[in-house]
């Protein structure tokens, strides 16, 4: 029997029901204003019903969120090339000043400043990520997006211009405060403008991106250094950055922001002010420890003690709160506590991991094995960073096109990282060409398959609502795990290489020289004792790399196995995309209808050929 659509719904008569609504093939995962017979939910008593030509009429959409037609053509691709030139820029900015620190330290005579070069960046990028996620998930995400990145430009133009390292230092984290938008963001705004089972596509491209960016980093920062200025290695970025500017103003457009019509009072609550008034500074406590403990200063010293312990009052604290805050969490008890999103969190931060271990004590081992310079070593990290940019590409296209499951690729690329990792670790001063090359070769196959992964699953398995909420919550375990794990490899390094060095000549010396210059330090009688005091010290570290990649594996196994493609076809009317039904979420909330219990449906169009409304 067929359904019409009607805009005003009968006073007193409470929730009318579609008798067979075509669009639900799965009975079992029909909310209760759609399901067969009688049976009504209160809590939505005021909307209007749904049709099996589209989403309960007037509402919009599901979720709060209105339906709206996917660009197509030169829009889409435009607006994609502007997405990965943002995203590209950011993983650059991560690892491109490693080679130009010398020249600056030199210039502004700050040796002591040289960890805060990498910290002040890396401390605002990590604890901004979920503050942004509730932003995106209430604001338009064109204007949250194009404002992260102009913050990023202003940082990156302070450093160009820096006078002093103070200065440059204060770029530094006004960049890492604008970055921390950006990659999510560019994330986020694909979910708003690709369908589902073409995202893993872009996926792959954005791990292929993230590997290139990582490794040619040091290259072009020492090349820019060495033939131009450090300056350079950040005005890099203001050409790109304001290209990106300017095509996402002209080409993108996005639904309405859910906080249309909210009163300000209103919007400053859902913002979670308690919660972030503990977040922000309990992880700024935790980075400052993770950077200072074991370089700066031991990890027995009051200093880093304190850190810590603040940190985990703060953090505890925001726990307490996000309890208590339920909807207008920052982190809702429904995203975090869903099986999929805390298995996959735990997968990212275990594969950051062992990525950060590998990508920066593998080139460590290049220089001090192998005597090989730093753009030496970059040409030679090209056997991980071609196949991890092939296997993504791939598993993208495998995903969208026919698997349809991204699991499969997480246990695969979880298994061959912890078997390249393993291999890695018994790498000696005399190991072959072909061995260092095939074992990178099998690492970085197997990162590509599923290194952003993990940042499919909120985007299939949470209501669309939360999905932005749940990429960003995705992003900044990927932030956290890279610090935390990085920071472990710094203190088993050290720590390895120090007590390797004893007996040597001149060990001080050694230690307060670069890898690359370890050799003039040595004898000849005692460099073979150097190289294995050396290869055992980076060696060692890489088994952080092998044990993070399994216990990743580990968490990929308490993954779902949902498809892209099933969850489209079978799970939902147009204008849905979400597993589970979320609640209203505080005072910006919009509660027309609840989202279909289930997989993710896609938002394909407005229903019957009408058009929507968006924000420009």
């Amino acid at each position: 029997m067929a359904t019409t659509r009607d805009d005003t719904p009968q006073e007193g008569k409470g929730l009318e029901t579609p008798a067979a609504p075509s669009w639900n093939l799965n009975a079992r995962h029909q909310p209760a204003a759609v399901t067969m017979g009688k049976e009504e939910n209160t809590d939505i008593e005021k909307a209007k019903p749904a049709t099996p030509e589209g989403p309960p009429a007037g509402g919009g959409g599901f979720g709060g969120f209105p339906v709206v037609q996917y660009p197509t053509g030169f829009p889409l691709y435009a607006n994609i090339i502007s997405l990965y030139l943002a995203s590209f820029l950011t993983a650059l900015d991560r690892t491109i000043v490693v080679n130009a620190i010398p020249t600056i330290t030199n210039e502004f005579n700050s040796v002591g400043d040289i960890s805060w070069y990498g910290s002040s960046y890396l401390i605002t990028f990590c604890a901004f990520q979920l503050v942004y996620g509730k932003i995106y998930a209430y604001y338009n995400a064109k204007w949250v997006f194009l404002s992260a990145v102009g913050i990023f430009l202003v940082g990156s133009a302070i450093c160009g211009a820096a006078q002093s390292s103070v200065t440059l230092i204060v770029g530094r984290a006004v960049a890492g405060l604008g970055s921390s938008g950006i990659f999510g963001g560019s994330v986020i705004i694909t979910f708003f403008t690709v369908p589902l089972k073409m995202r893993p596509i872009y996926s792959g491209v954005v791990s292929f991106i993230f590997a290139v960016a990582s490794i040619v980093g040091p290259l072009i920062g020492g090349a820019l250094t060495q033939h131009g200025s450090w300056r350079w290695c950040f005005f890099l970025n203001l050409p790109v950055g304001a290209l990106t500017i300017v095509v996402t103003l002209l080409v993108l457009k996005l639904p309405p922001a859910k906080k249309a019509g909210t009163p300000w009072k209103a919007q400053i609550k859902s913002m979670d002010p308690i919660g972030n008034l503990f977040f922000v500074p309990g992880i700024v406590c935790l980075l400052l420890a993770l950077q200072w403990g074991g370089s700066e200063y031991s990890w027995s010293n009051g200093r880093i003690i304190a850190l810590l312990v603040l940190a985990a009052l703060l953090l505890v604290a925001f726990m307490f709160v996000q309890w208590w805050q339920k909807d207008n969490a920052t982190v809702p008890l429904r995203v975090i506590l869903e099986r999929n999103m805390a298995a996959a969190c735990l997968y990212t931060a275990f594969v950051a991991g062992s990525m950060m271990s590998i990508i920066y004590y593998l080139p460590v081992w290049f220089q001090a094995i192998k005597a090989a310079s730093p753009t030496r070593s970059g040409v030679m990290m090209l056997a991980l960073v071609v196949p991890s940019g092939v296997s993504g590409l791939v598993s993208g296209f495998a995903v969208s096109k026919a698997v349809g499951y991204y699991a499969p690729f997480m246990l695969a690329c979880t298994a061959l990282m912890a078997i390249g990792a393993g291999l890695l670790t018994t790498l000696t001063p005399h190991s072959s060409d072909g061995t260092w090359i095939g074992y990178q070769v099998i690492w970085g196959f197997g990162s590509g398959l599923g290194m952003t992964a993990g940042g499919l699953v909120p985007q299939t398995v949470l209501a669309r609502m939360d999905a932005p909420i749940g990429i960003s919550l995705i992003f900044f375990s990927q932030s956290l795990g890279g610090s935390v794990f990085l920071s472990a490899c710094q203190s088993v390094f050290g720590h390895l290489l120090k007590t390797g060095l004893r007996g040597l000549t001149n060990s001080s010396d050694i230690l307060n020289s670069g890898s690359t210059d370890l050799r003039k330090h040595a004898s000849l009688e005692e460099l073979p004792a150097l190289l294995d005091a050396y290869n055992n010290a980076v060696t060692k570290t890489l088994v952080i790399g092998a044990a993070t990649a399994a216990a990743a594996f580990a968490a990929a196994l308490a993954v779902e196995w949902k498809s892209v493609r099933k969850a489209q076809d079978q799970n939902g009317p147009p204008g849905l995309l979400g597993g589970k039904p979320a609640p209203a979420a505080g005072p910006m909330a919009n509660t027309d209808a609840p989202a279909p219990n289930g997989a993710a449906a896609e938002s394909l169009g407005p229903p019957n050929g009408s058009t929507e409304k968006t924000d420009q």
